[in-house]
């Protein structure tokens, strides 16, 4: 028996969708992106732009799309993917969308303890007119210590633990212009310390000495990062927020550069 196809029919109502998909789809992959080789399960979005006279889109393909082209994942790979996505679902725009956690060993500065510092990563594609465009989002903890409470105080100052989330804009022939590792190293080294899974006593009194010698305000990472991301021609955009321990409040900045 022939099943009716609903989503292909026409629609009258002349209306573009701009995203309609899947969100949320879980499936297992092997990132590898050269350098970092990880398996883990993944959090996949993938959505396609609507033309006006379509009802609807075929969602289980999108899902098809996962499993055929997305298990082997290589951010240097999503231009090839957006095609192919693009081509099983005749459309003109894709937006796929990775999540994933990846981890980086990091050993503690005194005792030499090593262990497994995660963070969060994000890959997202698209394509849409011709024009592809990757991002890239690694976002990691740090520890910041306050340099107007270290000028004013006594002694010692507050100091908090910080997210940096670092998103760096790829296109043309350069969609992954930094890797996860390098964008998580760079992140770890803006803070007024790196923050550690595993700290012994001796790690902890080098780690808050290292902190108080290198207080920095959520303006000055945030200033620090994008530096560095500059002066390696990287578009990119940059946030980074203090969850402040003697405040009801968080403190936040963002930054976002474009080469020209």
């Amino acid at each position: 028996m022939e099943l009716p196809d609903i989503q292909s029919q026409r629609d009258q109502r002349g209306i573009d969708v701009d995203q309609v998909g899947v969100a949320g789809v879980r499936y297992p992959i092997h990132f590898d992106d050269g350098f970092t080789k990880q398996s883990g399960v993944a959090t996949f979005d993938v959505s396609v732009t609507l033309p006006a006279d379509r009802r609807g889109t075929h969602m289980s393909r999108m899902v098809e799309v996962v499993h055929e082209h997305l298990q082997e994942f290589d951010p240097r790979e999503m231009p090839n993917v957006l095609k192919l996505a693009a081509d099983r679902l005749d459309v003109d725009g894709v937006r796929v969308g990775v999540a994933i956690p990846l981890a980086f060993t990091v050993t503690a500065p005194e005792s030499g303890r090593s262990a497994w510092q995660a963070c969060d990563t994000t890959i997202v594609g698209q394509v849409k007119a011709g024009v592809t465009e990757v991002s890239s989002t690694v976002a990691t903890d740090v520890t910041s210590l306050c340099p107007c409470s270290k000028a004013i105080s006594d002694y010692g100052a507050h100091n908090q633990r910080s997210l940096v989330t670092l998103t760096t804009i790829g296109s043309g022939d350069d969609v992954y212009p930094l890797t996860v590792a390098t964008a998580f190293g760079l992140s770890r080294s803006v803070g007024s310390s790196p923050v550690y899974p595993v700290v012994k006593r001796v790690d902890e009194r080098s780690l808050t000495m290292t902190a108080h010698d290198h207080p920095v305000f959520v303006e000055d990472m945030a200033r620090d990062l994008s530096h560095e991301c500059r002066s390696r021609g990287v578009g990119h955009m940059i946030t980074i927020r203090n969850f402040e321990s003697i405040h009801s409040h968080d403190a936040v900045a963002s930054v976002a550069w474009s080469p020209a």
